[in-house]
């Protein structure tokens, strides 16, 4: 697994600190770490569907 650079000086609070503070500190309607997770998976997710593979009907059956 590939570790994310921090990017900038951002010293703000993310984790253990109240949701509604944090997006009115920092002016943003979506949480900085829940854009990162997205903005990752956007640019090296799987294409076909909605971030997924759709896997072989045989197989699946067989895992069920």
């Amino acid at each position: 697994m590939r570790r994310v650079r921090r990017r900038g000086g951002n010293k703000e609070k993310v984790f253990g600190c109240d949701l509604l503070e944090h997006l009115t500190a920092s002016c943003q309607e979506v949480p900085q770490v829940l854009r990162s997770c997205s903005e990752f998976i956007e640019q090296h997710g799987i294409v076909d569907g909605i971030y997924r593979l759709s896997g072989v009907s045989s197989n699946i059956q067989k895992l069920r």
